[in-house]
């Protein structure tokens, strides 16, 4: 039998693909099946992996990225952990502005990749101290620097278009009832939502959302990292969203852990709140088909925090 080689050429060819797997302890009777969408899996442990090389291939196409260039980014982590791979592939510096309840795992597997990390003050997205504004005023004042900009350029959800929602229909058969992700820049949401309802308009795009994110409001702090806002991004397009549900921090951490002890899976905080959600859609729901949950990262992110010892 000849055998063929089968190298990548950098790690950034393992990004996507990720397995769909099907929940068999958590969900309960008379209740749609539910399937969850791995991301942990990627390279990055995140997918956020999906969007990084998009925005990078976006940014030296319209001229504001050149080699040896620095990028900068606001992020919650995921994104910048996916760039700070990126970047060091490509021979970028990288320089990341982080909110302060941003998990400590998550900051030093930036600086293992070489990146920069400035963390801030959580305030409003109209204050001048907002960290998407202290990341574009870094980048204006460095030589060389380019705000990447996750929450405002189309190549964000472009990319799940492009990938993670082909990828749900063509694993599920095209038998998808409803399909439920976070938002924070909207970009996953948006792209998987609009993918999935030029197959299937009557696919039901259900938002998950933290209490006191504006999407469900009103707004207050919470602690889930990665998922719900103060404002609405422009990566976001609600008219492909059905619905919103929210979910409180304390449940959110408890099906993240229920998710490791009952089915082996160990994903963060916005991936239990995620699932939380998708397990009263798939009780709620009468379209016969798959609730699909979008996991987003790695529980390896929050062993400090959500995962911590007596948690």
């Amino acid at each position: 039998m000849e055998m063929r080689e089968r190298v990548l050429s950098s790690v950034l060819e393992a990004v996507g693909d990720t397995p769909l797997i099907r929940l068999a302890r958590i969900v309960g009777e008379h209740a749609n099946p539910v399937a969850v969408k791995l991301e942990s899996v990627n390279p990055g442990g995140s997918i956020k992996d999906r969007i990084a090389v998009a925005l990078l291939d976006a940014a030296e196409a319209e001229g504001r990225l050149h080699p040896g260039g620095t990028i900068v980014e606001a992020t919650a982590g995921n994104t910048g952990i996916a760039l700070a791979m990126a970047a060091a592939v490509r021979g970028y510096h990288a320089i990341f502005v982080v909110p302060e309840k941003m998990s400590p795992d998550k900051i030093a597997i930036l600086r293992a990749y070489g990146a920069d990390v400035k963390v801030v003050p959580e305030v409003p997205r109209d204050d001048p101290d907002n960290y998407q504004e202290q990341a574009v005023r870094i980048a204006a004042a460095i030589p060389g620097g380019c705000y990447v900009g996750q929450f405002v350029h189309r190549a964000n959800p472009d990319a799940h278009y492009a990938t993670t929602g082909p990828e749900i229909w063509a694993g599920t058969a095209g038998r998808v009832a409803a399909v439920v992700a976070g938002a924070g820049t909207g970009g996953t949401l948006s792209g998987i939502g609009r993918y999935l309802k030029r197959q299937d308009p009557a696919v039901e795009v259900v938002g998950a959302d933290p209490i006191g994110s504006i999407f469900t409001g009103p707004v207050a702090p919470f602690k889930i990292e990665g998922m719900g806002e103060d404002y609405y991004p422009e990566t976001l397009d609600p008219s492909v969203v059905d619905r919103w549900l929210a979910v409180s921090d304390e449940d959110a951490f408890a099906m993240a852990r229920r998710l490791a002890r009952e089915e082996g899976i160990l994903a963060g905080g916005s991936s239990g709140a995620i699932l939380h959600v998708a397990l009263r859609v798939a009780r709620e729901t009468r379209r016969p088909g798959w609730v699909v949950a979008v996991l987003p990262d790695t529980g390896r992110n929050y062993l400090s925090g959500i995962f911590r010892i007596g948690s």
